[in-house]
């Protein structure tokens, strides 16, 4: 196949959530669907041993959240279809929001019964900002849940984009018959527990007195006076506004019990874009161009807890990837031959020799790479758009075993170059506190570093207000100013000067009294 055609049949999205929504659920039953899968796992059930497969760290199986993106890869009816599952919980939104600069659309799974809830809104606010494409699928119609067009109203407001649904359910809860598809006008009907899914029922004519022999009369009366409703009120749907990320077409269904998911799943390869252009310090990239170029969106250790690997995800933005060629390096200015490179099905890999744009590549590293590095055939650019974060809450890391220091040294080295949480070393008394946005952070942090390296700690909570990397062109001054502070001098794992100031009121007079000292509240700065 030539670049374009690898293009044309490419479709690499994130689903994101609310916790709970049925996000990893969803997941299962698309892979399921793709053949990536025999059986779906259940995240929550202690009575299947079969766990979820896109949740697979051992903490995700006990707590029965995802913590991590799940990178995965399948082919459904000729399209290659790379579907990355990210974390709900808002303590782990950082690897989200990494991840969304990686994904060309996006599938949010909203709750019947609950709607639009708090971290579905932070969610939207990312892909809005990248004007990055939105499908809705609304999930647990097997559930009362609340009135559908209320549903509607309240993700057009909430997430401040209009919706167009393709479509319909007929009924809900314990009365559940099905849905209608709007945008293929077929009637696809409700059996619970169902594990294969049948072709619907193609119904040419909604006023037809097959629609009421099939789902009841007051039912069929009711579709009708609702997609009346819809053509009414809501424009046709245009696929130029879906993927400008204007208009967010809205799928019902129920996961866990696999339905409604064929349709959106057979809607979303014809509709959703393929890979897109991206922009860069320099200019911008389009994903035919025939040089290669790619950047790292996450790391991730201990994949395979039998062998210590890391693993930096790559996401091809241009051009073809082929394994054991030599790549440029933008941040080392060096190539570097990488002559192992995975494809995902979770932590299932498989070696792969070549990737296109939109594909994720695992690249096997000793430390070389980091969030955000760019790799090229030789352009100076870098890709830009991908956050980094301030932490707001820090913890003491204490060892309670002295006989696995080393163990505990390399554990937190390779657990924070994932971007998940900072570790700050003390200039005096070499102590270690960690950084992280959400307070569970420090509970998957102690479980990894027990299970995969051994180490057994504590944290004690620290008061400490913000970390604050230091500079000054005025080197005398940033000299004085440390010896002044030395008790408040802490280096983040690249070495770099972070000053950890204890409360608000009192780092404004410390910038206040040293002028010369520029404080900077994320790592990534120039001067």
């Amino acid at each position: 196949m030539t670049i374009d055609q690898e293009i044309a049949r490419r479709r690499t999205f994130g689903i994101i959530s609310h916790p709970d929504a049925g996000k990893t659920t969803l997941t299962e039953k698309l892979l399921l669907f793709g053949g990536a899968i025999q059986k779906a796992g259940a995240v929550k059930s202690s009575k299947i041993k079969d766990h979820a497969r896109s949740d697979w760290m051992e903490i995700e199986k006990q707590r029965g959240i995802s913590v991590a993106t799940s990178v995965m890869g399948f082919t459904y009816r000729d399209t290659k279809i790379n579907l990355l599952d990210t974390p709900g919980h808002q303590d782990f939104a950082e690897d989200t929001y990494r991840t969304l600069t990686a994904v060309d659309s996006v599938i949010m799974v909203i709750d019947c019964v609950k709607g639009v809830e708090t971290q579905t809104e932070k969610l939207m606010d990312v892909c809005r900002m990248r004007s990055t494409p939105v499908i809705c699928f609304i999930n647990k119609l097997d559930r009362e849940g609340r009135d559908p067009f209320d549903l509607l109203d309240e993700i057009e407001e909430k997430l401040d984009i209009k919706v167009r649904p393709l479509s319909w359910p007929i009924s809900m809860g314990k009365t559940f018959k099905g849905v209608y598809s709007l945008y293929e006008k077929s009637l696809h009907l409700f059996t619970a527990s169902k594990t294969v899914v049948e072709e619907g029922i193609e119904i040419s004519d909604i006023q037809s007195q097959e629609l009421d022999q099939l789902v009841g009369e007051k039912n069929a009366e009711q579709l009708r006076a609702d997609v009346e409703l819809i053509e009414g009120v809501y424009p046709e749907f245009s696929v130029a506004d879906y993927a400008a990320g204007e208009v967010a077409p809205v799928f019902f269904g129920s996961a866990v019990n696999n339905f409604g998911v064929k349709e959106l799943l057979d809607t979303f390869i014809r509709i959703a874009p393929t890979p897109r252009s991206r922009e860069t310090t320099v200019r911008e990239v389009a994903p035919h161009e025939p040089k290669f170029t790619g950047f790292v969106f996450k790391i991730h250790a201990n994949m395979d807890p039998k062998h210590r690997n890391r693993i930096a995800f790559v996401r091809v933005c241009s051009g073809a990837f082929h394994r054991g060629d030599t790549y440029f390096h933008v941040r080392h200015n060096k190539g570097y031959r990488f002559s192992n490179a995975t494809a995902f099905l979770a932590q299932d890999r498989e070696t792969i020799d070549e990737a296109w744009p939109g594909d994720i590549v695992g690249i096997y590293d000793t430390g070389n790479l980091k969030i955000g590095d760019t790799l090229t055939e030789g352009e100076k650019l870098q890709y830009t758009g991908i956050p980094s974060f301030s932490p707001e809450i820090f913890k003491e890391v204490v060892n309670k075993d002295a006989m696995k220091s080393k163990q505990l040294e390399k554990g937190l080295l390779q657990l924070m170059e994932e971007g998940v949480a900072q570790l700050f070393t003390f200039d005096v008394g070499k102590r270690k506190v960690i950084g992280t946005v959400g307070a569970l952070q420090f509970e998957v942090i102690q479980f990894r570093l027990l299970h995969e390296y051994s180490a057994t700690v504590e944290f004690h909570n620290q008061q400490i207000y913000k970390a604050c990397w230091i500079s000054s062109s005025d080197e005398r001054k940033l000299q004085e100013f440390i010896q002044s502070k030395m008790r408040y001098i802490a280096r983040d794992k690249d070495g770099k000067l972070v000053f950890m100031a204890e409360s608000k009121a009192w780092l404004q007079m410390v910038q206040d009294n040293f002028p010369e000292i520029r404080f900077h509240f994320t790592s990534e700065f120039k001067d």
